[in-house]
């Protein structure tokens, strides 16, 4: 008996891997392979586990990991690749793959890394990823897809990493998004969202460290639960239409080393809560309607490289603390509203290596 049951799950695992075989073999026939690695490697008389860029488990014996990017692949990933039931790693990124995305990939309940970006992939993101609940990190960005981004993302609550920059996706970022506990990365960059964001936005994101939103077309207030992401390493929301104030609860963010506001619609001044950011080492919030004075305090951030500040309307004078931030690379203040003398201790900081100041009512050193 014991002998029967052994022969049975020997057949079936023999008969699951050349499932696993035939579909890589239909992966290979519908992709143009310039450099014939795959019809060099893939043949029959190599087993497919030791095939180039498959990996199989050690437990089922059953291929887990297809791994071929930069190989200038060109052609459509054929629905057969659904078939790898036991995938938990794929990454097609930087060929010329283009077409929709198969449906059949819904059935590849194991993934949890899908790396496609830099292709040629269009049609609208797939609102079958939701049927992909282990998937942590999911890089989708440098395609052509189009439309809005699916409601059914929300059900892919192991997620770490959303990576859907520079596409043509347009529609309002669903707020379900921001209710991903587990998300640490969110790259919606360089394509046209629109809408506002939700005023709890970071109610439920305590281990998000970088927030990619900069050159798309979201509008209204930067919400004030915005310092409730307290893991915020990276903050990027330039070239959009916000505007209103920026929130003084930006000072809780204290692990933030970057923050790009600019060419958006803010006003106000710069919160004197900003010096709170002792990590700081990018402050650009150029081409806004921002008033008042820069606030001194900013200056004594000893990790502080980059004050990327012009085509504002500030005012008053530039502070005399500017000379204490040693760290200081590039000091770019111009099309304000500054008086007074340019401060002498800019001579001191010898890490400076750009200064553009012009467009003021300053006086020289």
């Amino acid at each position: 008996m014991f002998i029967q049951c052994f022969m049975v799950s020997l057949a079936m695992s023999v008969r699951n891997l050349t499932t696993d075989q035939l579909s890589l073999v239909e992966f290979k026939n519908r992709v143009v392979d310039p450099h014939n690695v795959l019809a060099n490697n893939w043949t029959a008389s190599t087993p497919v586990c030791y095939w180039f860029g498959v990996s199989c488990g050690v437990k089922h014996g059953r291929v887990t990991s297809l791994n071929l990017p930069n190989m200038n692949l060109t052609g459509t990933i054929p629905p057969h690749l659904g078939n790898l039931s036991f995938l938990v790693f794929l990454n097609l990124s930087s060929n010329n793959f283009y077409g929709q995305l198969p449906e059949e990939m819904g059935k590849l309940r194991r993934l949890r890394i899908i790396q496609l970006s830099f292709n040629s992939l269009h049609g609208e993101i797939p609102s079958w990823l939701g049927n992909l609940p282990k998937v942590e990190k999911l890089w989708m960005g440098n395609n052509s897809f189009t439309g809005t981004l699916p409601q059914t993302l929300a059900n892919m609550f192991n997620l770490e990493m959303l990576s859907l920059g520079s596409n043509q996706l347009s529609g309002q970022i669903p707020s379900s998004i921001f209710n991903i506990s587990s998300l640490k990365e969110i790259y919606l960059h360089n394509n046209s969202l629109s809408g506002s964001l939700p005023d709890d936005m970071c109610a439920h994101l305590p281990k998000l460290e970088v927030l990619w939103l900069h050159i798309n077309g979201i509008s209204g207030y930067i919400p004030s639960s915005i310092g409730k992401c307290s893991k915020l390493q990276v903050l990027a929301l330039s070239t959009n239409h916000f505007n209103g104030l920026i929130p003084r609860s930006i000072g809780n963010l204290t692990r933030l080393k970057q923050v790009y506001l600019g060419f958006n619609n803010l006003e106000g001044e710069i919160p004197e809560e900003i010096s709170n950011l002792l990590s700081l080492q990018i402050l650009s919030i150029s081409d806004n309607g921002l008033t008042g004075q820069i606030p001194a305090s900013i200056f004594n951030i000893s990790s502080l490289q980059v004050v990327f500040l012009p085509n504002n309307s500030l005012s008053g004078n530039t502070p005399s603390s500017i000379g204490k931030c040693y760290n200081l690379k590039s000091l770019v203040l111009p099309k304000n509203q500054l008086i007074g003398h340019i401060p002498k201790g800019i001579g001191n900081l010898t890490n400076l290596r750009e200064v553009h100041l012009g467009d003021n009512n300053l006086q020289g050193l």
